[in-house]
Order: C-alpha cells, then structure tokens, then sequence
C-alpha cells in the first residue's frame, strides 16, 4: 500500500485494507460480548435489509473477475486501476438461524489492481418499494472492466432470480458532473454506497463524486444534492431518512483522523447540517423504534484502519454517545430488526478471501 493511496483515495474504502485485513484473518479481535455471529459464507457483504417475509436480505460485492476494458474507455489511474471485472456478485437471503440461500447471482463485480490487493466492489445495497426488491449495483461500469452492465439500480424478482435495469447511474454521473470532483481521486462511473426508499422513490449516496441523487419508479435520476459544491471530498457513504430530513454520514479520507467524521441532515431548507459532530468513518447510521439515531463506525481508532476497531454508537436524546457494540472489523453497514430490539451489522466486509464475510447480531438494551 502506498501511502499517498491512503492519504488521496479516501472514498475507495476497499483502498484502506489491503495492508491490514488479510494479515489478522486468522487473530481477529472479538465481538463484543452482545455481539453474536448470526451468518456467514458471504462475500465481500455490504448493505442489508429485512423483506417483506420477515428475512435479512444482503447485498455481496462478489469476487470480480478477469474481464478488461482496456484501451475500450478511460482507466482508473494506477495503482488503483486498472480494474478488471465479472459476474460474480449476488443477493442472498438470510433465513432462519443464518441459513444462507442466493437470490440472485452473476450480477457485476469488479476488483482493482493487484498491486491494490484485487479488492472487490459490486453489489453495494439493497431496499424495498413495498414487496419490490431494488438493488444498488457499484462494481459495474466500462472503468471497472465491464462495458456493458453499467452501475445503477436493478430491480429483482425475488421468486426466480431474474433482474432489470431501472436506471443507468453511469450514464447520469457522466452527463451531470459535480462541482468540486476530486482531481486525484476519481472514478468515471462512481462508486454508490448506500440505496434507501422513500414511498415510491429510492435514494443513493455516491462517495467518489459526493452526492445525493433520487431515482423515481420510471428510472429517472435526478440530483438531490451536490455535496462537492458546499463540503468538498468529504466522501458520503450512510444514508437514512426520519423525521422529514435526509441523513448522511461520512468517511473522509485516510489515514483515519479520529473526530473528523460527522452526521449532517438534509431538508426542506435545502441546506446541509451537522447534526452528531466528530465521528469517526461513518459507514452506516439507523434509527430504533424511539427515534434514537446509532452509527455504524467502521474504524474509530487514528491511521489504520485496524481490525475489531469498527463499533456501534448511539446518540443519547442528550447528544451523549453511548458504546452499544464493539470489536467489529471493516463492518459496511446496518439494519434493525422489524420489532427493534436486535441490530444486524455486516462483518468483514472488505479484504477477506470469498466466505469470509459475516451478518453479526447486537441486543440491544435501554
């Protein structure tokens, strides 16, 4: 790993373990002692949400794939790029006590360079428009190797594995650039983390780039909002909604700087807040059954990052933040439970050979 790479490439978070994670997968620190291993044989697990049939359904990167695009369309600059890509990403289904079965595969996956560890993007998340499953595709794209299966959202039929495209995010990210890109650290088609719905419409972060865009049922893009323009590189990942106000939470870059992560809101003023300041790589944000809001960090302690560094926070109705889990390592997100009482981390979420990946359980107390 170059160091420069750590210090420029903030929003690639595939980036940031390549010096660490394959090194501890055999000395892994442990969970927290309400912490729980709930599943496991995933790869690369990014985002996850409860179905309507009461199972976790779980975005996986995949394991990418050889494919090149070389000399067919603009790189990612090395050492990042270039990328090589497949259709090795799925969606699987987490049923009772953790048994895993696949939804859907073959869908894009794309790894970088070697000399960057041949890390891996494809499937970033998931979310339902009432019994619709929608899918957020990150790895696909000509700069990650694969021409012909852009990023975008895909809608799923859960019953027979089939997909379509809903919308072309490469195409729109080209055509609508922000206004303050990061000249050092730029992917031609993005790298989208989050997707969540809102009746009838879905929302997505896009870290690289940094904005907010809205898909509608028809497959029209439209930007929400341009966060280059008014914060810079600040690299969004998390995204939620409560309470008439978007919420996003960012990554900023690495080396990790301990405090320089925050939750902002987005509402009708069309302004951007910081509503919880001084995090830490905010990954994933979630409110329980009483409107408290908890944060996913995926690395709270500075350079690294480092393995069982990642951790659960809340945010007290006070502005006290409370340690509820801890000990994770490079988790990618969250989701609540349909009764509230039970936190659904994914684990491992990043440079871990295929199979490694895991959905952790948290109890939750008052």
């Amino acid at each position: 790993m170059n160091a420069s790479q750590l210090t420029k490439h903030g929003s690639r978070l595939i980036l940031a373990i390549a010096a660490t994670g394959l090194a501890f997968s055999q000395s892994l620190p442990p969970l927290s002692s309400n912490a729980t291993v709930y599943a496991t044989g995933l790869n690369n697990p990014r985002g996850l949400k409860f179905g309507p049939d009461g199972a976790i359904y779980v975005a996986e990167g995949g394991t990418g794939g050889t494919a090149s695009s070389a000399g067919i369309c603009t790189q990612v600059v090395a050492p990042v790029g270039p990328y090589t890509g497949g259709n090795t990403g799925r969606i699987s289904r987490i049923g009772l006590q953790g048994a895993r079965s696949t939804v859907v595969d073959g869908l894009p996956s794309s790894q970088t360079s070697s000399a960057q560890g041949s890390l891996v993007s494809g499937v970033a998340d998931i979310a339902f428009v009432g019994s619709t499953m929608y899918a957020l595709i990150s790895g696909g794209g000509c700069s990650h190797g694969l021409p012909s299966s852009p990023n975008g959202v895909i809608q799923v039929n859960v019953a027979n594995g089939t997909w379509t495209q809903l919308a072309n995010l490469s195409t729109f990210i080209a055509s609508h650039p922000v206004a303050n890109p990061s000249s050092d650290d730029f992917e031609p088609d993005g790298t989208y983390y989050s997707l969540i719905s809102l009746g009838d419409r879905l929302f997505t972060t896009e870290p690289n780039h940094g904005e907010i865009d809205e898909i509608d049922m028809n497959g029209t893009v439209r930007r929400v909002v341009d966060i280059s323009e008014s914060h810079g590189h600040i690299v969004p990942t998390a995204l939620a909604y409560d309470r008439d106000q978007l919420y996003f939470g960012n990554l900023f870059l690495f080396p990790v700087e301990v405090g320089s992560s925050n939750v902002f809101t987005y509402g009708s003023d069309k302004h951007i807040h910081v509503m919880v300041p001084q995090l830490t790589t905010v990954v994933g944000i979630a409110f329980d059954s009483q409107d408290r809001l908890y944060v996913l960090e995926m690395s709270a302690g500075a350079g690294g990052p480092g393995p069982g560094q990642g951790m659960v926070l809340r945010v007290e109705y006070n502005g006290h933040l409370t340690t509820i889990a801890s000990g994770f390592t490079f988790p990618t997100a969250m989701t609540f439970s349909p009764d509230g009482t039970t936190l659904y981390v994914t684990n491992l979420g990043f440079g871990f050979p295929a199979g490694s990946g895991q959905i952790v359980s948290v109890q939750i107390t008052n």
